[in-house]
């Protein structure tokens, strides 16, 4: 088994790192520089930075803190919001991003994934996907926009069609579970990891180290990502890390 990634991600907005419960009910978490650094300090596996914002007021991804945080980093740091063209991720690539997160721009220009993927190669192209359960269909659907705009796509046609595309690996956040802190939603989880064959980032839920261990054993996730849980101090990356060595998961 590979060692499981811990990845914790800074929504940001205005140049504040936010958090909310089902992408509303937003509340400051701190300065992103700051945290980024704590991260890095604590053995994060890899660091995601997400603008909120950026999507749905139409402004591109702020570069400026983008760089800031970046220059504090040494693990991979990959960075989502706003991210419309391909030159848009070459700008954010060339001011210390890592790899890119693609989610509403990818819905609505699904080639945008194939240019990224063949001028720095699928690797550096992470297509989130942000899943709520729709009980009509009896499936989790796209939404885009910051969990705002319903789509057409169910989620496991979409995750297939962003790997054709070039999609080297999937985000893939619970609406139901964003936020509420009682575990990842494993059926999600399952039924993407089934009909894909890249790295899938479990993200929504987090709630104990515990959970962490049931999305690694019970679903065999690549790597879990969090953010309130750490941002708020409730446990570290190293209290997870050790919990999950204790329990024999593989990490670094």
């Amino acid at each position: 088994m590979l060692s499981k990634r811990i990845i914790p991600c800074l929504d940001v907005k205005e140049g504040r790192v936010v958090k909310g419960i089902q992408f509303v009910d937003i509340r400051d978490a701190g300065d992103p520089v700051e945290l980024a650094k704590v991260y890095d300090e604590q053995g994060a596996d890899e660091l995601v930075f997400l603008d909120i914002s950026a999507s749905h007021e139409g402004k591109k991804t702020m570069i400026d803190v983008v760089r800031s945080v970046a220059s504090e980093l040494a693990i991979p740091f990959t960075v989502g919001g706003g991210i419309r063209t391909l030159e848009d991720i070459k700008e954010t690539l060339r001011n210390g991003a890592d790899k890119v997160s693609l989610n509403s721009s990818a819905v609505q220009r699904p080639e945008l994934i194939t240019q990224g993927a063949d001028y720095f190669g699928s690797q550096c192209i992470v297509v989130a996907i942000d899943a709520k359960y729709d009980e009509d269909a009896g499936n989790w659907r796209v939404f885009t926009h910051g969990g705002r705009t319903p789509t057409e796509w169910l989620v496991t046609d979409w995750a297939k069609e962003a790997v054709k595309l070039g999609a080297g690996e999937i985000l893939l956040t619970s609406m139901n579970q964003d936020g509420e802190k009682t575990g990842f939603d494993l059926p999600l989880l399952k039924v993407v990891q089934e009909v894909v064959s890249v790295p899938v980032i479990a993200s929504g839920g987090a709630g104990s180290s515990e959970h962490f261990h049931e999305v690694f054993t019970e679903v065999d996730a690549d790597a879990a990502l969090a953010a309130s849980i750490f941002h708020y101090k409730e446990t570290s990356v190293q209290n997870v890390k050790a919990y999950l060595k204790e329990k024999g998961v593989p990490v670094r």
